[in-house]
């Protein structure tokens, strides 16, 4: 089971100071972010793309690039790349020379991303989404796997006799997550593929992350990938962590109060009971965790938003410490028990290499 963070990157005004940190602290910010993540154990680090302000994250690969030379294990992801505005020529390109940069510590979760005003800023239509999703990442799969490559579609121009660039490190592409809130069909082509599965699984009740996921296991299965249960899901969550509950509460209430996503809104008491937010000890953000297991099954990794809604960098490092070392080697612990030999772990670069070499053996 991996275990890890993921960032939004937005710069937002701290409540209880009144300032904002510039563009250049919180890009910084988030750089110091991945080191912490790395110094207290943790095994991901992933990071949002976005366009458009208040978000910073408009360049992942560089980011990534950058943090991958100031970490030696990290595993370094997307959450998300933006497969409809992005060109997959471009986006295979970019992860294999950062694959080969990192040696191999690197993933992508492939989605459609949530401000609709991106599509017409690269020249694309919003409804056309779901079709740009589906064409792109079979694209990308082709330029990843095939060494040359002849190809016509409906939303860019074809290629012939186009080989990417560098090739994926070992002959082996970054693992890919298909990352959804809302669409069925993003969890139809994750099963098709045999790709992951990533439910974001912050901002809603879980019933309705239960059923995307269902549905992604029992199309997995039903393509001829493995047991439902040997589908790789990963799951996002989100904590406030202080010693004991009260002091939680009372730091974080303005925070969230004023988030720019669910400020304004439900309260703090109301969004922890409907949705996966925990505010409180350790304990407690241990104990609301191993409830995933119950609705989602054994899955393969979990992520923590952290560093969000305007939060300083001293306390999101301060919270880090208290993940590191106090919630995530318990859930270790936890969800090892019990976990049925046939579930897979989650993905690295080594285990699929190993993995490819074992079927090119065997069908040698």
């Amino acid at each position: 089971m991996q275990f890890g963070i993921f960032t939004v990157g937005d710069v937002t005004t701290d409540p209880t100071t009144g300032r904002a940190p510039t563009e250049g602290e919180r890009i910084k910010a988030m750089v110091a972010i991945a080191r912490k993540a790395e110094e207290v154990g943790l095994d991901v680090f992933a990071t949002g793309e976005h366009h458009n302000p208040p978000f910073v994250p408009s360049s992942p690969t560089t980011l990534l690039g950058y943090i991958a030379a100031a970490t030696e294990r990290l595993i370094l992801s997307t959450s998300t790349t933006l497969i409809t505005t992005n060109d997959p020529v471009k986006i295979a390109e970019d992860y294999a020379m950062l694959q080969h940069l990192a040696d191999g510590r690197v993933d992508l979760m492939m989605g459609r991303g949530n401000t609709g005003p991106v599509y017409p800023w690269f020249g694309q239509d919003i409804r056309q989404g779901i079709p740009l999703a589906i064409e792109n990442y079979a694209l990308l799969r082709q330029l990843w796997r095939e060494d040359v490559v002849d190809w016509e579609g409906k939303f860019r121009t074809p290629l012939q006799g186009f080989t990417s660039t560098p090739r994926p490190l070992d002959g082996v592409p970054p693992f890919v997550w298909h990352g959804s809130i809302r669409s069925p069909e993003i969890a139809e082509q994750a099963a098709y593929y045999g790709d992951g599965f990533f439910a974001n699984n912050i901002f809603w009740p879980k019933d309705h992350f239960k059923r995307l996921i269902d549905l992604y296991r029992r199309r997995f299965a039903s393509y001829g990938h493995g047991t439902p249960e040997q589908a790789v899901v990963g799951l996002g969550g989100q904590a406030f962590i202080r010693r004991n509950s009260q002091d939680a509460v009372r730091e974080f209430r303005p925070y969230f109060d004023n988030a720019p996503v669910y400020g304004h809104g439900p309260s703090l008491e109301e969004f922890t009971e409907q949705t996966p937010l925990t505010v409180g000890s350790p304990q407690e953000v241990v104990d609301k965790t191993l409830t995933f297991r119950e609705s989602f099954g054994d899955y393969q990794r979990q992520l923590f938003l952290m560093d969000h809604a305007g939060l300083p960098l001293k306390t999101v490092l301060e919270q880090l410490d208290l993940l590191g070392e106090e919630v995530v080697p318990v859930l270790r612990e936890e969800f090892a028990k019990g976990r049925p030999a046939e579930v897979p772990d989650g993905p690295t670069h080594a285990a699929r290499l190993a993995q490819a070499s074992a079927v090119a053996t065997a069908g040698a």
